[in-house]
């Protein structure tokens, strides 16, 4: 019985969601649904339970914590603070109080958590290094971009900013629904009425279930240019849009390097990341010396991170578990060292940002110097940009979606037209009873001795004047509560000049509900008044340049030998003249693998699972001791033990094959892995193995690089059997990784003993003849041609009485 697993959101736009089904998980189950879960009224099968609160859990957590509003780029913790502020007249013209105070409120009214949650969530909006244009005004320590948190909430007093006016203005206008807070004692906004997409103007950060939400902050007059040619122009394609909104805009400055595609691709699916660049300046000293001072740093990055990142550096530890610095750390020491003389911190309150970096020596390039810091500091870096938010206008209303820059800036502003028609309606209505009313008084004033006779004489004067005047009930009472004062002969003449104003006003209202266009001229002009009041200058310079990618320490380009034994323990000889004879190992161990390399070379371990792990010749333990056993170095995946090596040029290429005849060629740098658990490389069947590499290529020495061209080139592949195939090169495949073509056909219980790469070089076949004595056979060119073929067939048989065991290429 197929079952459907049900969507966790499916529920999400409704204020109170019903229990969605689950699946039975069997036709034999008592439980088939929630709705009759129950078999007795007393028991709940527990999965049906687990599922019931993991969803209520997950469901509390994306609505209620986690991911803004598209229409108001708020949180609900942050949009209940801002609230609460309003209600108790903290505007930005206000004095400023405790924010303990505040706290309560908001924990007392809308929000029933801790005050801890709540409070880090007011000192998040308060200050200005972490949100583009802050909500709140914070007096005292909010915390510093160095991580220094917050003073207590009994220390630190707030009120509103002038820019939260564009959230709150309009609350009282009838523009945005108000639900029962959680006890029903009060209502609270569901909504904020956003006069600008403060989603992309502050940004927002956050984890749900599931989910995240990284949004970066954008610059306001930016942002309010791109909605505007949105508004004239709902068709704009993403390059229009980007033509005035190029990218986001930090709080702290620094410089987004990322070329403008890569920018364009994120803002085209919603996710990405950009890549930024501390700002600096060079200041020139005396007798020709100078200094770098870096005064914007990227967004995320403190002056203490930057500082700790270069102790790090020239001051390393060793790592956990080891009692010496290893050799990467060595080298780079040894290179920020070489370049770095002092860095010091000279930020203030005047500058947020100074930290002074003194080269070694003036003759030092000033890139080449700054280069070497940005590649291993923070001073340059990545900031993920994840746009999954809420939203209750879009196509999927009520459920959190990672969102493209076009859907949220079309999201914002179908909100926007909605906000305004329901503030335009409750004006209207107001204008309506507001003439209603002045229209009575009219009557009222036209005949004011026959109203006052009235009321003295009657019984029920507000039937009376009801029926004697034809007034309304809401234009009776308005008459029998007003004040002597207002019978004055200009007060006539003000009831007409007010009820001729609100007449005008009724006119242009209706016209405004009418007409869309008239709409859209409003909404232009506010927004244009709006970034022209709280607008101001880009902070994040948009300069694409290279980032500084190449992370690696330089190390001097220097042969040596990779001696790796049998039972794994790798080291590294300097020279290329090493005597087998004279290397020593430890107690039960033996030679295994001798590989001449060079120092800026990897080495490539090939597993007999297939898998391929690397490591930098540089790094590994150098000296005449026994060196470190690889399973230090790596970590070996499902018990695989070393059966290949390879340490040569990242562009060389290499046959690999498998001892069940398939194969395919690759480079080097396919086969390199940034993890010490090594990739997936060589697939492999139920006993094969790898075989020896074979480099593609003129010569087999490491010192040989890759010929141009392959066309003289040929396969050599040898069974276990005896039968050898020789095929042109170029009807194998170049992969990545996988398990490759067929090279030989093999027999049943056969096997490939070895590959190899020649062209017009004799050929020598490794084996073991009677009383297993190792031989060796040499097969001269001449005599290669009687084995020619085409890839995949079976072979002829070698002349040499041997079992084959390995193909080389003589030099």
């Amino acid at each position: 019985m197929s079952t459907q697993t049900p969507d966790l959101f499916d529920h999400l736009a409704d204020d109170n969601p019903p229990p969605p089904a689950a699946p039975p998980a069997s036709p034999s189950d008592r439980l088939k649904t929630f709705d009759d879960g129950f078999d007795d009224g007393n028991s709940l099968a527990l999965d049906t339970y687990a599922e019931r609160a993991y969803l209520a859990y997950a469901m509390s957590v994306v609505r209620g914590r986690a991911l803004p509003q598209v229409e108001d780029g708020l949180k609900p913790v942050q949009r209940r603070i801002l609230h609460a502020m309003n209600e108790m007249r903290l505007a930005a013209s206000a004095k400023h109080v405790k924010s303990a105070r505040v706290v309560g409120d908001v924990i007392g009214k809308y929000h029933p958590h801790g005050d801890t949650s709540i409070y880090d969530a007011m000192v998040r909006v308060a200050q200005d290094f972490t949100l583009r244009y802050p909500l709140i005004d914070g007096q005292g320590n909010f915390g510093s971009r160095d991580g220094d948190g917050a003073a207590a909430m009994r220390y630190t007093e707030c009120r509103l900013t002038p820019i939260a006016e564009l959230l709150l203005a309009e609350i009282d206008r009838g523009t945005v629904d108000f639900l029962p807070n959680y006890d029903g004692s009060t209502t609270e906004p569901q909504l904020l009425p956003a006069r600008l997409p403060f989603v992309l103007l502050n940004g927002a950060s956050g984890i749900a279930v599931g989910m995240a939400t990284e949004i970066p902050p954008h610059n306001l007059r930016e942002v309010a240019e791109a909605t505007r040619l949105l508004i004239k122009k709902p068709n704009a394609t993403l390059e229009e849009v980007l033509a005035v909104l190029p990218g986001p805009d930090f709080p702290g400055g620094g410089q987004i390097i990322s070329p403008a595609a890569d920018i364009r691709e994120m803002y085209a699916n919603g996710r990405g990341s950009v890549r930024m660049r501390a700002r600096w300046r060079v200041e020139e000293l005396a007798r020709g010396q100078w200094r770098v001072v870096v005064y914007e740093l990227p967004h995320g990055v403190s002056v203490a991170q930057v500082l700790s990142e270069i102790e790090s550096l020239t001051n390393p530890q060793p790592r956990a578990g080891k009692k010496d610095l290893g050799q990467e750390q060595r080298n780079l020491k040894a290179l920020v060292l070489g370049v770095l003389d002092t860095v010091r911190d000279e930020s203030s309150d005047q500058q947020a940002v100074r930290i002074v970096l003194e080269p070694k020596s003036s003759r030092l390039a000033q890139d080449e110097f700054m280069g070497i810091l940005l590649a291993h500091t923070s001073l340059e870096s990545n900031v993920s940009v994840n746009l999954t938010m809420m939203g209750l206008y879009g196509e999927h209303g009520g459920r959190p979606r990672q969102k493209n820059l076009l859907q949220i800036l079309r999201e914002w502003v179908a909100y926007r037209f909605a906000t305004v028609e329901r503030r335009t309606r409750h004006r209207l209505a107001e204008v309506e009873r507001r003439m209603h009313i002045l229209e009575g008084r009219m009557l009222v004033f036209l005949r004011i001795d026959e109203v006052i006779r009235c009321i003295r004489e009657a019984d029920d004067p507000k039937a009376d004047l009801i029926a004697r005047f034809g007034l309304t009930e809401i234009q009776a009472e308005d008459i029998l509560d007003i004040r002597l004062r207002q019978l004055a002969r200009l007060e006539g003449i003000r009831i007409e000049k007010e009820l001729n104003e609100l007449r005008k006003e009724h006119g242009q209202l209706i016209t405004l509900l009418e007409s869309r266009a008239e709409t859209t001229r409003l909404i232009l002009k506010e927004i244009s008044e709006d970034a022209k009041r709280f607008g101001d200058d880009r902070r994040t310079l948009m300069q694409a340049e290279s980032a500084t990618t190449n992370r690696e320490v330089s190390a001097p380009d220097e042969p040596v030998t990779v001696i790796i034994s049998k039972n794994g323990w790798v080291r590294v000889r300097q020279g290329h003249e090493i005597d087998p004879a004279t290397l020593t190992y430890k107690a039960g161990d033996s030679a295994g693998w001798i590989t001449l390399s060079r120092t800026i070379w990897p080495l490539v371990i090939i597993d007999d699972n297939g898998r391929s792990y690397s490591l930098k010749v540089a790094d590994l333990p150098s000296g005449r001791g026994d060196g470190a056993p690889l399973n230090t170095l790596l970590d070996f995946q499902e018990g695989g033990k070393l059966a290949q090596v390879i340490s040569a040029m990242p562009e060389d290429k290499y046959l690999i094959a498998s001892s069940g005849a398939y194969g395919f060629i690759t480079r080097v740098a396919d086969m390199m892995s940034r993890n010490k658990a090594g990739k997936v490389f060589l697939s492999l069947e139920k006993g094969e193995r790898p075989l020896s590499p074979a480099k593609v290529g003129a010569g087999n020495t490491p010192h040989s690089k890759s010929s141009a061209g392959t066309r003289n080139q040929a396969v050599a592949a040898l069974s276990e059997s005896g039968r050898l195939l020789i095929f042109a090169l170029a009807e194998l495949k170049e992969m990545a990784r996988g398990r490759g073509l067929m090279l030989l056909d093999l027999a049943k219980n056969d096997a490939l003993a070895g590959v190899a790469v020649v062209e017009a070089k004799p050929l020598r076949i490794q084996g073991i003849g009677r009383a297993g004595k190792a031989l060796e056979a040499l097969l001269e060119p001449r005599a290669q041609a009687a084995f020619h073929g085409s890839r995949a067939r079976r072979g002829q048989e070698i002349p040499f009485k041997l079992k084959p065991t390995g193909l080389i290429v003589d030099p």
